[in-house]
């Protein structure tokens, strides 16, 4: 038997486990590793995956930031306008609300004072307004209340309109009533019982009528 302090082995040799031989430098090379694959990482994995990850990442089919700045510019341009749409519909609807509102609130208050402006009708047209001080009033009011666009209608001769006039009555046509126009070939207000009102395009009270048909 020889004894192995005799021989000297190399410096980059040592033995294993099982007393072969191993060479240090050949295993630091990566050429062979117990266990392991030639040229395997720490983890066990080829040395070149962590490489060509980072190469498929670079050359892949993710966009880079030039690509994805001008989609991305115009998603935010395109969300901002549909922002800026719905404002507008919505300041709109808002606005129409708000007017429509108001205009019924001006239309409740009006036809609170109508029995008001009835009474005013009734005493002048029995010349109780002629002269005095209550004169006064009354066109005073009744002014005020056409800066809010109240406007009486109803007048013998006007042409029927169902939209404008409640007939409580129908009457026979005379002839020589001198308001009744005289061509009249439609049913005709010959009688005004009570005058009607409105404001702008609304009727607040429709006027209360008699009629008659031309002969």
């Amino acid at each position: 038997m020889s004894d192995p302090t005799s021989n000297p082995q190399p410096e980059d040799v040592v033995h294993d486990a099982d007393g072969d031989a191993v060479n240090v430098e050949a295993v630091n090379d990566g050429e062979s590793v117990p266990g392991g694959q030639p040229g395997a990482g720490t983890d066990g994995s080829p040395s070149g995956a962590n490489d060509q990850a980072a190469t498929a990442g670079e050359g892949g089919s993710t966009p880079s930031s030039e690509e994805a700045g001008p989609a991305a510019a115009m998603v935010t341009l395109d969300e901002h306008q549909r922002l800026m749409a719905e404002y507008v519909n919505y300041k709109r609807r808002v606005d129409r609300d708000r007017a429509d509102i108001q205009q019924r609130a001006i239309g409740d208050v009006l036809e609170s004072l109508l029995p008001v402006l009835d009474e005013i009708n009734l005493a002048r047209e029995h010349g109780d307004l002629a002269e005095g001080p209550f004169r006064s009033i009354a066109d005073k009011l009744e002014g005020s209340l056409g800066r809010y666009g109240l406007e009486r209608f109803g007048a013998v001769g006007e042409a029927f309109d169902p939209m404008l006039h409640e007939a409580l009555m129908h009457a026979p046509w005379d002839a020589s009533n001198e308001d009744l126009p005289k061509d009249a070939t439609s049913t005709t207000v010959v009688v005004v019982m009570q005058p009607g009102y409105r404001a702008g395009e609304r009727v607040i009270r429709a006027a209360r009528v008699a009629v008659a048909d031309p002969e």
